[in-house]
């Protein structure tokens, strides 16, 4: 259809569109680690046809992880559910390992594909006793995917935290994350540079800078869990 430009909003649709063309300009909103996965050459210097807004969520993984380390601090062993289908996904894998020795806990990591992964998958991790789960941010694992994973997290009893708040709202423990709906506003500009002629090339990728810290009361009462004092008072926004 020869479009002026393509919208892409994550990693994943920006995989997509990478292997589509190589000339018409992608913009990105929520990318996780859009270096790591060669989408462009640097966050200063895109250098091709990609650019946009990036969520950090490299450097993200270890602050969820010394969050939910923070909740629980006798917990000796984390799950990690991440979704192999996601390009960015062996960053958030390698970010979790490197985090593991500075908050002594041990990782055991379940990939999910699919909706239908996600029971056998909270089943594998409460039959090996780990204390909490952390979710890998994802198109899988957001938006109407949210309340399955809340429902899990109460079932078998594990608290959450998550990477969108989203999945707070639907039940999860907690989330730490940007504002989604920002970053997706911000990445409206680069389209407009873009339509009046500016190369994406020229254009360097802005990073997001403000995270919030989402707590569900009612879902740590559920769970028997009272949230220390020390993370309750970083909460930005607390569910009753």
């Amino acid at each position: 259809m020869k479009v002026d430009v393509i919208f892409s909003n994550s990693s994943t649709e920006t995989e997509v569109a990478r292997r589509a063309t190589n000339t018409i300009p992608i913009v990105f909103a929520t990318h996780f680690d859009p270096v790591s996965v060669g989408h462009v050459a640097s966050l200063a210097r895109p250098g091709g046809n990609i650019t946009g807004v990036s969520a950090l969520g490299t450097e993200l993984t270890a602050k969820q992880l010394e969050i939910l380390k923070a909740t629980m601090p006798r917990a000796t062993r984390f799950g990690v559910l991440y979704t192999p289908t996601t390009p960015a996904y062996r960053s958030v894998l390698q970010a979790a390992e490197a985090a593991r020795g500075k908050l002594h806990v041990e990782l055991l990591t379940v990939g999910v594909n699919t909706v239908a992964d996600f029971d056998g998958a909270f089943a594998k991790m409460a039959h090996d006793r780990v204390g909490a789960v952390y979710v890998h941010s994802a198109m899988l694992t957001a938006r109407e995917r949210a309340l399955p994973l809340a429902k899990l997290g109460l079932k078998h009893r594990l608290p959450t935290m998550f990477g969108n708040r989203d999945n707070v709202v639907a039940g999860g423990l907690m989330s730490y994350a940007p504002d989604y709906v920002d970053l997706t506003r911000r990445a409206a500009t680069y389209i407009d540079k873009i339509l009046k002629g500016t190369k994406p090339a020229d254009l360097p990728v802005e990073q997001a800078s403000k995270y919030e810290l989402v707590i569900n009361l009612k879902t740590a009462k559920a769970l028997g869990l009272t949230i220390p004092p020390s993370v309750l008072g970083r909460a930005d926004e607390v569910i009753q």
